[in-house]
């Protein structure tokens, strides 16, 4: 399905030890964690809180065990009135980082007025107006020809509670943005989640994605968090998202729609979860095991 040295296999710290709540794996050591993912086989990382702020350190610290930074997330706020040279700065520092890493890709998601982090149920979202969504726009054309003159990408990550959550909103941002300089990271769980298709998303928008974020979904726990209107955090911490293979999403046509349009670059299992309840070494091999079942790679 795909070529030997087309794809990379990358794992998000996120299992180990979750930035947005502390109390989920806050006792796991940053050696731990990479210790884990070039044991379960990956070879690449995303960046956590937890991670040496200086490269030369970190690079260090992942070469001995034979992996390199993939990707990491940064927060936009164009949304939000006054704070574009805020953000840019913020960015110009981050894909600076990245760059001394090695890495190619900056993973950006506009969390101006966003709910990711709040208490509120996560479909209840404020209503942005035409005027934020040319600012977010502008703003990410901006940053992203930063990226292109670093020889870098900006990969937009849909997000839930984020101002770009649904298919729809994805249309919107592709449409108003250059495709030149805003690509498009494409994350199954999130899909699944918002109640979208990652396979039509992935077909769509194949020559812009750039980044691949491979999670599954507990139907089970979507139910409750619907039902019970949960925030996001509260149903991340109620398990709703797991590894590929084992939740309900079919990943072999999004794998085979990425084989088709020549898709090169990072493959990134990144499942948050209760690390007390979903131990993180077991479910890294067991997302290694299914990729190399459900890919060849």
């Amino acid at each position: 399905m795909f070529s030997k040295d087309q794809i990379k296999l990358a794992i998000a710290p996120i299992a180990w030890t979750n930035d947005d709540l502390p109390e989920l794996g806050g006792h796991i050591p940053f050696e731990q964690c990479i210790d884990e993912m070039a044991e379960a086989g990956f070879s690449g990382s995303e960046i956590g809180n937890k991670y040496p702020q200086d490269p030369a350190v970190l690079k260090a610290a992942l070469g001995k065990r034979g992996l390199q930074i993939s990707s990491a997330w940064f927060s936009s706020f164009f949304s939000e009135e006054g704070r574009e040279e805020e953000t840019v700065q913020a960015f110009v520092e981050k894909m600076n980082f990245l760059k001394a890493m090695g890495a190619k890709v900056i993973n950006l998601c506009e969390c101006g007025h966003c709910v990711q982090g709040s208490p509120k149920y996560v479909f209840e979202r404020p209503s942005y107006s035409d005027q934020q969504w040319q600012a977010t726009a502008s703003g990410l054309n901006r940053i992203g020809k930063l990226a292109r003159e670093n020889g870098m990408y900006i990969a937009y990550h849909h997000h839930m509670g984020t101002m770009i959550q649904s298919a729809a909103e994805i249309d919107r941002l592709m449409e108003m943005t250059n495709p030149d300089f805003v690509h498009l990271l494409i994350d199954t769980g999130h899909a699944f989640y918002a109640g979208d298709d990652a396979l039509a998303i992935t077909k769509k928008y194949a020559s812009r994605i750039r980044n691949v974020h491979l999670k599954d979904i507990r139907q089970n726990v979507l139910d409750k968090v619907h039902q019970q209107k949960m925030s996001f955090l509260d149903s991340v911490k109620a398990g709703v998202f797991t590894v590929p293979g084992d939740g309900v999403i079919n990943f072999d046509p999004v794998f085979q729609a990425l084989a088709e349009s020549n898709y090169q670059g990072w493959f990134v299992v990144e499942a948050e979860q209760d690390p007390e309840k979903a131990n993180p070494l077991e479910y890294a091999k067991m997302a290694r095991k299914f990729i190399l079942q459900h890919t060849g790679i």
